[in-house]
This record gives C-alpha cells, structure tokens and sequence, in this order.
C-alpha cells in the first residue's frame, strides 16, 4: 500500500470516526481491503492499531467539551480492553474466508438495524 492511499484511508477513518463515531471497522477496512488491496486479516489489525491515535484525538476534543461522562468512559474502556484482547486472539486463528463473510454479515446487520430505527 502507498503512503498516499494509507494518508487517504487515515484521513477518511478519522473524519467518519470523529463525525459519526465509526472509522476503523466499518470505514477504514474495506478502503484497505478493496482500494488497497490488503489481506483482510491486515486490514483488521491496522484499523485497530488506527483507533488509538484516532481515539486520542477525538478524547481532546469531546473531552474538552466536557461531552464525556468519566465514569461510564472508564468502564466502557475496560471492557473493551478485555474484548479486543478476545477479539484480537480470534483474529489470528479465523480462516480468511471466514473473516470476510462475518464483516460482510455484521455490515449487512449493522445498515438493516440503521435502516429500520431511521
């Protein structure tokens, strides 16, 4: 991959991540995968490897705000400390094939539940 298409991905990952509060999985992924042309494995693990500076990022600027709740972020964050390590394990082991077609299925689910609440 360029460091042009990675600034790109970065770029629009971040923006849809600041703005809508998604960008790696749901953005960032698929531009890698499909503009890119990286394994979806990679493609994965560097969209989660994303969410840190992009996490710092809009932490400055809602937290700033005084938009975040310091309770409920701490233990939303532990949680999803202990999930990602669950998350990230699996990753290593599922079969590229199986990989595709779960994202494929959780962004089907994720557009139809979007759809229906609109």
């Amino acid at each position: 991959m360029s460091s042009a298409r990675g600034a790109v991905i970065g770029l629009t990952g971040g923006l849809f991540s600041g703005l809508l509060g998604i960008g790696g999985g749901t953005v960032m992924v698929p531009l890698l995968v499909l503009w890119a042309g990286c394994e979806q494995r990679v493609a994965h693990a560097m969209s989660l490897v994303a969410i840190i500076p992009i996490s710092a990022a809009a932490v400055l600027v809602y937290g700033g705000a005084g938009e975040v709740d310091p309770a409920a972020a701490v233990a939303l964050s532990l949680g999803a400390v202990f999930g990602a390590r669950l998350g990230a394990s699996l990753l290593t082991r599922a079969p590229e094939r199986v990989l595709k077609a779960a994202f494929g299925v959780f962004m089907l689910v994720a557009a139809a539940l979007i759809a229906v609440d609109a």
